[in-house]
């Protein structure tokens, strides 16, 4: 019994040490954090780059780098953006629902892509952007994940954003946005209920296109503006699905649209293509 205490007294008496000695570490997924943290993209509270960079919620956050003068709209012209829609054939349900012009809409939320770094830097972006959404969406054919009804795409140990019964995280939208702890937060900064009604990311094509920027702004913007490669997008988006050998096949559809698109907007396409 008094060894059992002694025991008891010690993990006790450790894990206080541990928790006086790092401070600044997450201390939950509902924020609520101090006014010197920052509350990151994941609901955690810290300090650094991961909680006060890309996706920062609240707090000392980082200030996001200065823009460019470069206009998207001048990069991704009709012909670049139908000659990747015309692909899809006419019984597609993406037929009229995705369209340069709703693009071009939603990017007005988000001026920072396309914008920041040299002129080559927005054109890698925007070819990387549009490489994954004709991925994800098979020339943007598809609004909803195939068999996306089927699948469990819940993370109940996500407290700050819970999932609504009877509803489905499932892929929707140009990049198949899924799971409650992207629809919570996508919608908080959109507009939208994303957790009780995620279905608008597949009926508004505005806001389709939104969650779509949303997603890319907060967990990939950073990755293609600071040089990493294609390469680190992919593990970004689907990366235990799909890099470190997990299908390499996909990689390879992923990097030759990009490079593709790369060519057709006149830049070289960098290096580490695949993760």
């Amino acid at each position: 019994m008094a060894s059992s205490i002694r025991k008891n007294f010690l993990t006790l008496f450790l894990a206080g040490l541990l928790a006086g000695a790092l401070p600044s570490l997450a201390v939950g997924q509902n924020c609520g954090c101090a006014a010197d943290l920052c509350c990151s993209q994941y609901g955690y509270c810290g300090t650094g780059n991961d909680y006060c960079g890309a996706g920062c919620q609240e707090g000392p956050c980082f200030a996001p780098p200065s823009t460019n003068d470069v206009s998207v709209a001048d990069i991704v012209t009709d012909a670049f953006f139908n000659g990747i829609a015309n692909q899809a054939g006419s019984g597609c349900a993406g037929k009229g629902f995705y369209t340069r012009a709703v693009f071009l809409e939603a990017l007005n939320s988000y001026s920072q892509f396309g914008r920041v770094g040299s002129i080559d830097d927005s054109k890698r972006e925007i070819a990387a952007f549009f490489a994954h959404a004709t991925h994800e969406t098979g020339h943007f054919c598809y609004i909803e994940e195939i068999d996306g009804p089927s699948k469990d795409y819940c993370d109940e140990s996500n407290t700050q954003y819970p999932c609504a019964p009877n509803k489905g995280y499932y892929g929707r939208g140009p990049l198949q946005l899924s799971w409650n702890y992207n629809y919570g937060p996508a919608g908080r900064s959109i507009g939208f209920d994303g957790l009780n009604n995620p279905e608008i990311v597949a009926t508004d094509s505005l806001v389709s296109f939104k969650a779509a920027l949303w997603f890319w702004m907060n967990r990939v913007h950073t990755i293609i503006t600071s040089g990493q490669g294609f390469g680190e997008t992919i593990r970004a988006i689907n990366g235990r699905l799909e890099c470190d050998g997990a299908n390499p096949d996909t990689v390879n559809a992923r990097v030759a649209y990009y490079t593709d698109y790369c060519s057709q907007l006149g830049v070289s396409p960098g290096d580490n293509l695949r993760c």
